[in-house]
């Protein structure tokens, strides 16, 4: 009986991270909020937004840089005092920071508001998802695993895109931002509460016996400090592929409302919720696809059909592109950037272990915040030039093609560590 309890507890944990990041992921939503700041700047008038073009994705760009950086302090809070005070801090800062935007059309308060508390918020209620989930759960699962419960962060869109644009059109953008605000702490606080550790001295046990490929991809799992990863060649390496892989997408995701408004008009947020169906799909099938034929092979493919897509669409994205081709490249670039939130984790447990898990990947994703930062200010910046996106894509390609070059020197790595 006491095995089945277990069992039971492990997937309302799972589940329970799934719901806190189906509420965090409304950062992957923010060029709906940015389209309406760039109505507001081009009607003008008493009240109007009054920024420039070129900052119009600062907040979001902010907001995932903290959100990585965040990640370092709270996954040792949550490595020392456990999942549950951890969301709940993110639930109170998510808050708080949407909350204040209701109030102000300021660029410095947006920042502040969207950019920097919620991103810290976002960053404790992500740090507090996976790894009690991982817990739970044998080294053959951890694909899985991680799978599902970041796919919340991915999928979050496909709700929160309609919803966005109806509140947005039906009750203003500031008045939207709270609502956010407030729904989202009930929500967080709520899914917080089933957030738990396995007992001291609990095992999974693997339910049945993992092959060859299968150990080598599941790595020795040997536990490693914090302090000690700035040593370690792979830590740089997994850092920079992960820097332009996620990079990359961020790049993508962060004005795809406004790539498809040419061709879908008030249904852009379409474009919103398709990469949104992409990147959730990514992650559970990349978990899924790593456990079977390894991390590194996996990483690779995905690497290069990455690069693919970006070199496509320095060649189609243009205003008169049709709408089906829009949406088509919505679902494969969230498809793409997706995997790397399944695999980078489980990256993460394969080559430093669980007992210092969310600090060491706190590390990790800063990788996540620095490329997206860099890639979508880099695209915003050079959209005000050129007004396309073409170089964008074309300096994205190149950069993938290098990393799935190095992913080949990481599984060189990673067999040296068994």
């Amino acid at each position: 009986m006491s095995t089945v309890a277990v069992k039971n507890q492990g997937w309302v944990v799972v589940f329970a991270g799934l719901f806190i990041n189906l509420a965090l992921g409304i950062l992957y939503s923010w060029s709906i909020f940015k389209d309406a700041i760039s109505d507001s700047i081009n009607r003008g008038g008493e009240g109007a937004f009054a920024w420039k073009e070129s900052a119009l994705n600062d907040p979001y760009a902010v907001c995932i840089l903290v959100f990585a950086f965040t990640m370092i302090i709270a996954g040792r809070i949550q490595d020392r005092k456990g999942p549950r005070i951890t969301a709940f801090i993110g639930g109170i800062l998510v808050s708080v920071g949407f909350s204040l935007l209701y109030f102000t059309n300021s660029y410095a308060m947006w920042v502040l508001g969207f950019g920097v508390l919620a991103g810290i918020g976002i960053g404790f209620g992500y740090a507090s998802a996976t790894p009690p989930a991982f817990k739970w759960f044998p080294a053959s699962k951890s694909g899985l695993i991680a799978g599902i419960v970041v796919s919340g962060f991915g999928i979050a869109p496909v709700y929160i895109a309609p919803l966005a644009t109806f509140l947005v059109k039906n009750y203003g953008l500031h008045s939207t931002m709270l609502i956010f605000g407030l729904a989202f702490f009930v929500v967080m606080s709520a899914c917080a509460m089933l957030l738990k550790n396995p007992p001291a001295g609990y095992v999974a046990v693997e339910t049945k016996t993992p092959t060859a490929k299968q150990k080598a991809a599941n790595g020795s799992g040997q536990d490693v400090e914090a302090s000690t990863l700035f040593k370690l060649p792979a830590f740089y390496l997994i850092w920079f592929i992960l820097f332009i892989g996620s990079g990359a997408g961020l790049m993508v995701i962060g004005s795809i409302s406004g790539m498809a408004r040419a061709s879908l008009g008030e249904q852009a947020f379409l474009a919103v919720a398709v990469i949104a169906m992409g990147n959730a799909s990514g992650r559970i099938v990349a978990g899924l696809l790593s456990d079977k034929i390894g991390r590194v092979l996996t990483l690779f493919i995905l690497l290069v059909f990455q690069a693919t897509l970006m070199f496509m669409a320095a060649t189609f994205v243009r205003e008169n592109t049709t709408a089906f081709v829009i949406v088509m490249f919505a679902a494969f670039i969230g498809f793409n950037f997706g995997t790397n939130l399944s695999l980078f984790p489980t990256f993460t447990k394969v080559f430093w272990g669980m007992k210092n898990f969310g600090m060491n990947y706190g590390f990790v994703l800063t990788a996540w915040g620095v490329g997206g930062f860099v890639f979508s200010r880099l695209s915003q910046t050079l959209f005000a030039t050129n007004g396309n996106h073409q170089l964008s894509f074309y300096i994205a390609g190149a950069c993938l093609v290098l990393c799935a070059i190095l992913a080949i020197q990481l599984g060189r790595m990673q067999k040296r560590s068994e």
